[in-house]
């Protein structure tokens, strides 16, 4: 059993589970009832994703130093204890089952789910390479 951490729209792995959606906003045009469908989430759990000043500065960084400042302050609200204990709950579940989290950004090194996977780790979640 373990997590997967994901690119939200992408194909699902055979044994992916359910997914989670780690996002500020659901996907643009897409239907609520077609998210899991075209593999956007089968549940959404916004409590697990950037504030919204948070997302801005992850868009805008440009550097390591910036990135490096979104890092940290997004660690910092994944401090909060909704956010805490929503993180350990994953890490614990996966253990029982498969399901996976994941953000819309192309490519996981710059996205706040490379964070999430660290913050899992950090759990004991057993957690999937990419």
């Amino acid at each position: 059993m373990s997590v997967s951490i994901v690119q939200l729209g992408s194909a699902r792995a055979r044994d992916e589970g359910l997914r989670l959606g780690t996002v500020r906003r659901p996907p643009r045009g897409v239907p609520k009832r077609e998210f899991a469908a075209r593999d956007y989430y089968d549940l959404w759990l916004p409590l697990l994703s950037p504030s919204p000043a948070l997302v801005k500065l992850a868009q805008s960084s440009r550097n390591e130093p910036e990135w490096a400042r979104f890092r940290r302050q997004f660690r910092t609200e994944m401090r909060q204890p909704e956010a805490k204990t929503m993180l350990d709950l994953l890490a614990a579940l996966s253990h029982q089952t498969n399901f996976s989290v994941g953000c819309y950004c192309e490519s996981e090194s710059h996205c706040h789910r490379s964070v999430l996977r660290e913050l899992l780790t950090e759990r004991g979640a057993n957690v999937k390479r990419s």
